[in-house]
């Protein structure tokens, strides 16, 4: 299906992706572009690529593929760095977890190819990191959402779409906007929530007595906060106005909770956690 894919970032994202086709045979031959050459020969030698890129030139102008799999912060520099090096007919897609600033880029630094540039994200990961963290099956029955342009053929979006289809994702679309909206409420908010509650504890004298006795209500509610801090960084700072407006509503509620311990409103307390039980009982991840 792709006879050249180049990545940008191969690690957990970018080497699952490379993995999943692979197990598929959907790809030729995999080129890996990354800051640290020897992460890159570790994916060489854990067969996630063919070879490591060393000219932009050279491996951009014939491939079918270009795949972003870096930190967000870094994608608009390599966007400007590979633009005059893309061939006519090769697509270019990211794996962003904001959309709004992804797209603003791609619209500063892609303008000649704009038309190929098929924004994604893949709702999948993990608390590992790196290519040792990569496997074949991370997209399995996962959400992969695509957020196309106005620019994008229906051609290029099926083949993106094709691409994620191959890795065992189900695929779905939403604006960019639509996107950063929705994930800062159900994902921005979360890991937010969880960096400060252990940060909170972390700043205390006797954090290793209250860790001590953290059980498994802290582990769930704080396993998201083992997360890459540099990736976490640009998201929050990406997705900043959608974020601050959930920070916002969540702190009203926080309020609310006070106000309720404050008064001894057992009734309110209830009320909140009943809601919320049986909200949290009646999903089911898709």
């Amino acid at each position: 299906m792709f006879r050249k894919v180049v990545i940008f970032g191969v690690g957990l994202i970018g080497g699952s992706f490379a993995l999943a086709l692979q197990r598929k045979n959907a790809v030729g031959e995999i080129i890996g572009f990354g800051r640290s050459s020897q992460t890159l020969e570790q994916a060489r030698q854990l067969g996630i690529i063919t070879r490591s890129g060393s000219d932009f030139e050279a491996e951009l102008g014939d491939a079918d593929l270009v795949f972003l799999a870096t930190p967000v912060g870094q994608m608009a520099d390599i966007m400007a760095r590979i633009e005059s090096c893309l061939g006519p007919h090769t697509l270019v897609m990211d794996a962003g977890s904001t959309k709004g600033d992804v797209v603003e880029y791609a619209y500063r630094n892609l303008t000649a190819h704009i038309d190929r540039f098929v924004p994604a994200h893949p709702i999948a990961g993990g608390e590992q990191s790196g290519a040792v963290a990569a496997r074949a099956d991370l997209f399995h029955e996962k959400k992969v959402v695509l957020t196309p342009l106005p620019e994008n053929s229906a051609d290029a979006v099926a083949r993106i779409r094709l691409a994620w289809q191959l890795c065992g994702a189900r695929v779905s679309e939403l604006t960019p906007k639509q996107h950063d909206e929705v994930f800062a409420a159900v994902s921005h908010l979360p890991h937010v929530l969880s960096f400060a509650l252990v940060h909170n504890l972390a700043q205390r004298e006797n954090r290793d007595l209250l860790m001590s006795f953290a059980a498994s209500g802290f582990r769930d509610f704080t396993r998201i906060a083992a997360s890459s801090p540099e990736m976490w960084r640009d998201i929050c700072l990406a997705n900043r106005d959608a974020l601050l407006v959930e920070l916002h509503q969540y702190m009203q509620e926080l309020t609310a909770l006070n106000h309720a311990l404050l008064e001894m409103d057992g009734a309110r307390l209830e009320e909140i956690f009943r809601i919320a039980r049986s909200v949290r009982s009646n999903w089911m991840p898709q």
